[in-house]
């Protein structure tokens, strides 16, 4: 225990997000000497609820009502790394933590989090079968589940009609796995104004989703055993495509320069103002849209892999119980309830009542489970009488099935962060994608074998 908190008070001190140092023997044994079929009583203590919107207050009231003798102390400041290290080390130690999935096997690898296999048996849940399968993957290491996954909103492809028919460009265009066409028909969309972007054909999201040109073209970023492989040869091909996205359309810092201009979340957005013909979108963002919905033309389409096949990657949040957490079964205890069938058909319920209220158009909430999808699904999301619209809800429930895991890593956080310099160095120009994608590697390897030197 002494060398697991020497590592967290020197990477607190470095404000370093990867862990350094640490070694094991927490969390593994913390999870051994916990009952976790004990009656969840006492105070629980949560962190990293910010904001929580009607989807989240309505399923933590459900989970109290079901955990009456649960008294929870909520801090609801979002997540942070070096918050996380600094409490652990001061022996702050929350009995919940809710954090982005790629953080978790980054804490488990060091025993810093507890596994949950236990938990879930106490609870009669079968992980891979309350939730999408790649969802699980998110969060296992080593044979063992470290956390309750929640949320996978998954990538699509959104058109604006209205400037594909402008340009003469059919939706069957909008095709990844054909890059002639696709590149095609971005040129023919394409706009500028004295060398300077004025309408995009295609804003691929190229470092907000660059796992999914990486991995959608062949590529992979992580190896069974959770290391990084981002110098693997397969990699170059999503650079090379976003490559010539970006070539098409006067640049990638011209694209970037342009796509940071939008008004993305205002009444001019980019599907209003007709600045794309089409663009990667997560599955919340028509939420977005949906209040102009009379002033837009839009579908969507799958993201498409290589061979063609529709393609989407898992992203969300979960949840974790510290290793010296003081009330482990109850954060057990209050996890599942958060993430149960019927926690999420009172989040649908709160939801379909936000949407009536407000006019807007219900399109659904992507759980992390096929079972509550589907569920909430057919209780509250009605057609809203614009097709395309709902043809756009529709894809998006489509492609949900399709999912791959980013991979499981200890370093997967910096492994993001690394692919994403490495995307944006080849396509300034600065570096080859071999170069890129080798500096990279070496960059995410240090972090790998920081983190699991214990």
């Amino acid at each position: 225990m002494r060398k697991r908190m020497t590592g967290i008070a020197a990477v607190a001190a470095a404000s370093a997000v990867v862990l350094t140092g640490c070694g094991g023997g927490g969390g593994g044994d913390a999870a051994a000497d916990v009952d976790f079929t004990a009656e969840p009583t006492g105070t629980l203590s949560a962190w990293g609820f910010e904001n929580a919107d009607d989807v989240g207050t309505s399923r933590m009231d459900h989970a109290a009502e079901q955990l009456s003798d649960l008294e929870i102390d909520l801090d609801a400041t979002a997540f942070d790394a070096q918050k996380f290290t600094t409490r652990l080390a001061s022996g702050d130690v929350p009995d919940v933590v809710q954090m982005d999935r790629r953080y978790v096997t980054t804490y488990a690898a060091q025993d810093l989090v507890i596994p949950l296999d236990e938990c879930f048996e106490a609870h009669d849940v079968s992980p891979r079968d309350q939730w999408y399968p790649f969802v699980v993957e998110d969060v296992t290491y080593e044979d063992a589940i470290w956390a309750v996954p929640q949320f996978y909103q998954p990538p699509a492809i959104m058109v604006n009609k209205t400037v594909l028919d402008e340009a003469g460009v059919s939706v069957e265009e909008i095709d990844t796995s054909n890059p002639d066409a696709l590149i095609g028909a971005i040129e023919k969309m394409y706009q500028a104004s004295g060398g300077v972007p004025t309408r995009l054909g295609f804003d691929p999201q190229t470092t907000g989703q660059s796992g999914l040109w990486i991995l959608g073209m062949g590529g992979q970023l992580i190896d069974e055993e959770g290391a990084p492989t981002l110098d693997d040869p397969s990699n170059v091909a999503g650079i090379e495509l976003l490559q010539q996205i970006s070539d098409a359309q006067g640049g990638y810092a011209a694209v970037k320069s342009f796509t940071d201009s939008f008004d993305t979340f205002g009444e001019n957005n980019q599907f209003v103002a007709n600045q794309v013909g089409a663009q990667v979108n997560a599955q919340w963002y028509p939420n977005v849209l949906s209040p102009y919905v009379d002033q837009i033309d839009i579908e969507a389409v799958p993201f498409r892999d290589s061979d063609g096949e529709p393609f989407s990657v898992a992203s969300g949040s979960a949840f974790v119980i510290p290793a010296g957490a003081e009330n482990p079964a109850a954060a057990c205890a209050w996890m599942i309830n958060l993430t149960s069938d019927d926690a999420w058909m009172a989040a649908g319920e709160a939801r379909g009542a936000t949407r009536a209220a407000d006019g807007g158009i219900n399109t659904g909430l992507f759980t992390g489970s096929p079972a509550a999808d589907e569920a909430v699904r057919e209780g509250w999301v009605a057609e809203s009488g614009n097709v395309g619209f709902d043809q756009v809800i529709s894809t998006y429930y489509d492609v949900v099935e399709y999912g791959e895991s980013f991979g499981s890593s200890p370093a997967g956080q910096e492994i993001q962060n690394e692919l994403n310099n490495a995307i944006t160095a080849a396509l300034l120009g600065d570096k080859t994608p071999e170069e890129a994608l080798a500096d990279a590697q070496a960059a995410a390897m240090r972090a790998y074998e920081n983190v699991t030197a214990g």
